[in-house]
C-alpha cells in the first residue's frame, strides 16, 4: 500500500484492522465516525475492476463493517460511498451519521474536517478495534 496514490490514505487515516480483501482506515476527523475500505489490489479505481469473486467479498466487507459503525457508534444511519473524484484508488467510505451531526442532512464534504486530539484518536482507535477482534 506505499504507492504514490496511497499516501494521502496514510496521511489522513489511520490503521484499524485488515481483513481479507481490504485494510480498514479510521480518517482524520473527529467530526464523524468514518472509515475507509481499502481494497488490497493494485491499480483498481473501479468496483468493477476487481475479479467477481473480489466484487463478492468487498460487498460482504461492506456490509460487516457497515454492521460494526452501527454497534460501534449506536447510529441508525450511515452513508456508505464509493467517489474517488480526488484519490483514484478504489475506496469505501462508511460514515457514521446522526441527525445531530454537524452537517445532517448535506454531506460531510461540505464542511472541513477536525482532526482528533491524540486522547481521542487513540480512545477511538481503540474502541473500533476491540470490535474487529470480536
Amino acid at each position: 500500500m506505499a504507492n504514490k496514490v496511497n499516501k494521502s490514505f496514510l496521511k489522513d487515516s489511520h490503521l484499524i484492522a485488515e481483513l481479507k480483501l481490504c485494510s480498514i482506515r479510521l480518517i482524520d476527523n473527529a467530526k464523524f465516525p468514518w472509515i475507509i475500505l481499502i481494497p488490497k489490489r493494485k491499480n483498481i479505481t473501479d468496483i468493477s475492476e476487481l475479479s467477481s469473486k473480489d466484487q463478492m467479498l468487498l460487498m460482504k466487507e461492506i456490509v460487516h463493517c457497515s454492521k460494526l459503525m452501527k454497534k460501534i457508534f449506536k447510529t441508525k444511519k450511515l452513508n456508505v460511498e464509493k467517489i474517488g473524484n480526488i484519490v483514484p484508488q478504489l475506496h469505501i467510505h462508511i460514515i457514521a451519521r446522526s441527525t445531530k451531526d454537524s452537517t445532517w442532512p448535506l454531506s460531510v464534504w461540505v464542511i472541513k474536517g477536525k482532526p482528533y486530539s491524540k486522547v481521542l484518536l487513540t480512545k477511538t482507535i481503540n474502541k473500533i478495534k476491540k470490535y474487529f477482534k470480536d
